[in-house]
Formats: C-alpha cells, sequence, structure tokens
C-alpha cells in the first residue's frame, strides 16, 4: 500500500508544473518512441530533467525514421532517448556533419544484443551446449515439431530484418548438414511462445532472439558462442544481404543504441547534457525492467515510477547528490 501511495504521488507530481525560476535549460521535448524500452527511458529522462535540472520538459510521439529526420530538418524534438543508429547512419552522419545534431552518451550500455540460444537448463545438463560445435554434436536433443527425423532451429519472423541475417547464418554454420530445419514462427509472439513453451516443459528449444526483451529478463537463456570472434566488415556487407553467397560465421556485433540531442538542446542546457551522457542501461538491466513491464501491464510512465522508487542504486549514479536530492523530494 505504501508504494501505491508513494507511486500516486510520483505520477501526481510529474504533472505539476515547473517553476519558471528553476528553469535553465527552457522547453525540452523528448521522443517517446512506440516500444516498450524506449518509452521507459523518455518517461525517465522527462521526470529527472524537469524536478532535477529544472527543465520545462515535454513528452512527444515518435518513431525511429521520422524523429530522426524531423529532429535533422527541423531541429525538433530535442531529445530521441533511444535509438538504434544502425537503422539511419547516413542520416545521422549527416546532421552530425551539418552542425544540427549529436551522439550524447549509450542510452543500451552493452548494445542491442542477438544471437542463437539456448535455455539455461539445458546447459546445465550438456555444458558443452554453450558452442555451437556442442550443440551441432547434440542436434537430436531439439526435436522438430512437425518431423521427429530432423532438428528445429527456429528463425526470425518472415519479413523482419533479422531473417536474412539469421538465415545467413544458418547457412554459414552448415547447421542442415547436422540436421537441423529452420522453423518459421510466423511472428514475434509465434518465437517469444515458443521459448515460453520449452520452459514450461523444461525441453530443447535452440533458436535466435535479441536483448533487451522481456522474453530474456524472463527466462533465463545462454547465448552460444560461434567460436568464431566478430566479423563486423564481413557482417554488414555480406550476412546481412538477401544476395550473401557465402556467408562466414561471424557472431552477431552489438548494435549501437545511442541517445541522439539536438546541438541547440546541447548548448543551453550543459548540465542536462551531462546526465544524459551518464544515463545508460545494461541489457541485463533493461530485460529486468521489461519483464515487469510485461507481467504488470505497465506502461512507459507506470514503469517510470516503479524503477526511480525501487531502483535508486542505478540512476543516483547517473547524477550528482544536489540533483539525487532533487528528485527524492519530488519522489
Amino acid at each position: 500500500m505504501y508504494k501505491r501511495i508513494i507511486a500516486a504521488s510520483l505520477l501526481a507530481v510529474g504533472a505539476l508544473p515547473v517553476n519558471a525560476d528553476d528553469h535553465t535549460c527552457g522547453k525540452v521535448t523528448i521522443a517517446d518512441m512506440n516500444w516498450n524500452s524506449a518509452s521507459l527511458i523518455a518517461n525517465i529522462d522527462r521526470f529527472i530533467l524537469e524536478h532535477g535540472y529544472g527543465c520545462d520538459a515535454e513528452l512527444v510521439p515518435g518513431d525511429t525514421m521520422p524523429t530522426g529526420t524531423s529532429m535533422v530538418e527541423k531541429g525538433e524534438p530535442d531529445i530521441a532517448p533511444e535509438f538504434w543508429s544502425n537503422s539511419m547512419r547516413e542520416g545521422l552522419q549527416r546532421g552530425i556533419d551539418e552542425g544540427r545534431i549529436r551522439y550524447a552518451g549509450k542510452a543500451l550500455i552493452d548494445g542491442g544484443e542477438e544471437g542463437f540460444w539456448v535455455p539455461q537448463y539445458l546447459v546445465d545438463d550438456y555444458p558443452e551446449l554453450k558452442t555451437i560445435s556442442g550443440v551441432k554434436a547434440n542436434a537430436k536433443l531439439f526435436t522438430h515439431p512437425e518431423d521427429p527425423s530432423k532438428s528445429a532451429f527456429y528463425g526470425c519472423p518472415a519479413g523482419w530484418n533479422c531473417q536474412i541475417t539469421s538465415t545467413n547464418l544458418f547457412r554459414a554454420l552448415n547447421l542442415a548438414d547436422s540436421g537441423f530445419e529452420m522453423v518459421d514462427p510466423g511472428s514475434g509472439a509465434g518465437l517469444a511462445g515458443s521459448i515460453a513453451k520449452a520452459y514450461e516443459r523444461k525441453e530443447p528449444w535452440f533458436g535466435y532472439y535479441w536483448a533487451p526483451t522481456a522474453v530474456l529478463g524472463k527466462y533465463d537463456m545462454v547465448k552460444i558462442d560461434f567460436e568464431s570472434g566478430t566479423d563486423i566488415d564481413h557482417y554488414k556487407q555480406c550476412v546481412t544481404a538477401n544476395d550473401c553467397l557465402n556467408p562466414r560465421v561471424t557472431m552477431y556485433p552489438a548494435a549501437d543504441v545511442d541517445t541522439v540531442i539536438t546541438e541547440r538542446f546541447a548548448k543551453r542546457a550543459p548540465d542536462a547534457v551531462a546526465y544524459l551522457e551518464t544515463r545508460g542501461f545494461t541489457n541485463d538491466q533493461m530485460n529486468t525492467l521489461l519483464a515487469w513491464m510485461e507481467e504488470n501491464q505497465a506502461d512507459g510512465e507506470y514503469a517510470m515510477t516503479h524503477f526511480l522508487i525501487e531502483h535508486p542504486e542505478i540512476w543516483t549514479s547517473w547524477v550528482s547528490d544536489d540533483v539525487a536530492d532533487k528528485i527524492n523530494n519530488a519522489l
């Protein structure tokens, strides 16, 4: 009950206007992207910038391409808290070269993570499954749902960009030679559901997934070591291409997930920018928060209250003691 009262009070405080005398960075617009991790970070930034740095912070709807384009061409919004930069690398670089935008730290410290995974409980019984050679040697464990004579590899849903990379790496790893056949899960929900079903029954599962996600926050999974290292150039030039004729084995490189800000905002609010340059989540931290959001059907605003109340050990490391006191007073 105490935490519910605190959470309700926090939401109420967040809705109050900031004293104009406290403004040091003026009005700030923050892109509230349409996926959970980005919305959570946007709400956290809004509250901390408003109550810790005196900004008149406002959330505005956002999505990767339209937000990035608008920041470069129109100088708004001021902040895109979680931007998957590889999806718009050339456009962002143009904005940087023209002095319109800049990167301000990493939203996800580890970067976006992709790979082929197996459940932890399976590795507990078969430690060799941590490597791709161990998976191949134990291919018979991963029974295909429609053909028991084959082994199942759950790929990325058809039509997604990751279908290209997972298919090319399936080929590069010669998994078919070990008896594996790719299973199309049909959708993101279908892929997540296949992991949940395996976990409920403690059955073998092998396939593609990514982080941060609620799934990897809820289920303890082990990323397979391809025993190859990471060849970033080959990954970008061939593994990501539909017409990659001879893909080579490489681990997935981490995807850059940055905070992007306008130069106009950077110049007028250096203290707020210093916070954004420090603020960031590990994938383990974000996976846990996303799992909590899913279990509690929480949106970004409600998850923000949970985070600030329950995890001061994380956010107080991003700010000075003075700013932390202001945030705690607001709470």
